[in-house]
């Protein structure tokens, strides 16, 4: 082959080599350019949910397939090539504006819609499942089920589920089920029951945090008026001291379960159960409610006196008398004779935590 030969096939080599570089150049330019144009989302955004164990590919398809993603294998190489090749599932909202880059940083940190459910302080288990399966986006897996299936469930040291889950506001993403919230409730209860155990006050009448607990439902279904629930604990530790039956109405009204329509009589007051206060020495053999913290404090610093009975004033509040004479005549004034806007709860707005 000759010296003008071998030149031609230079020239042609080093044209081509000019032309790969040339357009790779230009596709690194386009796809630089396009991993920082907005997505096809629209003014409204997009919400995306992205299931567990679904992976990156699967999201860039199927936007890709809803023509709001260019080149889905581009974007994977992207992820993968800078480390962002993970995500976590939950639900997604991409704002208007987002590029294929915020994406997926969007998508590897997991910066998922926030959702939050509140369990109140005084609910029961019941009330705390209806809420969990109505709370956007959770998947209720106990609701329906019977008491040992949701126990078995559960899989917590626990022979039963009342009491055990601190009333409180939970952060989740979509697609956490009832039962992981409720382990968090359930070591939020068990840190706080146990240090308040530890720094209680002396010769309470409890033989472990789980008759405290109890106490704290009992405390926590007897008044909304945070100042009273020591003086109230305070009542009930002296009538357990001294082998008086507590004589509660929450507890009578748990033990009715679905009889209880909004009133108790004195039939229902007579009739034995296991959480009847007034057939029964000591406490119930479980809690009655979720207890928060105030309760909680409470029922392990109970309010010294001498005092051992107290009556609903009507207004949120009691009356507290250290004799039975004292009490029957409160009973006389109070709810024999009730007043017309006579209420079991406090009126809106009157938490001040000063007696009135």
């Amino acid at each position: 082959m000759g010296q003008v030969a071998m030149g031609f096939i230079r020239r042609v080599c080093l044209l081509t080599l000019l032309a790969a570089v040339v357009s790779a150049f230009g596709a690194f330019q386009y796809f630089k350019k396009w991993l920082n144009e907005p997505l096809e989302l629209g003014q409204d955004g997009l919400e995306y949910q992205l299931q567990r164990g679904g992976s990156l590919g699967q999201v860039a398809h199927t936007m890709a397939r809803d023509q709001v993603l260019k080149h889905p294998q581009v974007l994977v190489l992207y992820a993968r090539l800078t480390g962002q090749g993970q995500v976590r599932a939950g639900d997604y909202r991409f704002e208007a504006g987002t590029t294929p880059a915020r994406l997926v940083a969007i998508l590897n940190t997991g910066d998922v819609v926030d959702y939050s459910v509140t369990l109140i302080e005084g609910w029961t288990f019941a009330q705390a499942l209806e809420a969990l399966s109505a709370a956007p986006r959770v998947e209720a897996r106990l609701k329906g089920e019977p008491l040992e299936a949701q126990l078995a469930m559960l899989d917590l040291p626990i022979e039963h589920p009342e009491g055990w889950f601190f009333p409180d506001t939970y952060h989740y993403s979509g697609g956490t089920t009832d039962i992981e919230i409720l382990h968090r409730a359930y070591r939020k209860m068990r840190t706080r029951l146990d240090a308040l155990w530890q720094g209680r006050g002396d010769g309470l009448p409890y033989e472990s945090p789980y008759e405290a607990l109890i106490m704290a439902s009992i405390v926590e279904r007897e008044t909304g008026a945070s100042w009273e629930r020591q003086k109230i604990a305070g009542v009930f530790v002296r009538r357990l001291q001294q082998n008086m039956r507590l004589q509660t109405d929450p507890t009578v009204i748990y033990g009715m379960g679905t009889q209880y329509q909004g009133r108790i009589g004195y039939d229902d007051l007579r009739r034995d159960t296991p959480y009847n206060t007034y057939t029964r020495r000591g406490l119930p053999p479980t809690p009655i409610a979720l207890p928060g913290e105030g309760a909680l404090y409470a029922s392990m610093h109970p309010e010294p006196g001498t005092e051992l009975y107290f009556v609903a004033k009507g207004d949120g509040t009691h009356v507290f008398s250290s004799s039975l004479e004292e009490h029957n005549a409160a009973v006389q004034q109070y709810q024999l004779k009730r007043r017309s806007d006579y209420r079991s709860t406090l009126t809106p707005g009157a938490g001040t935590g000063v007696t009135q």
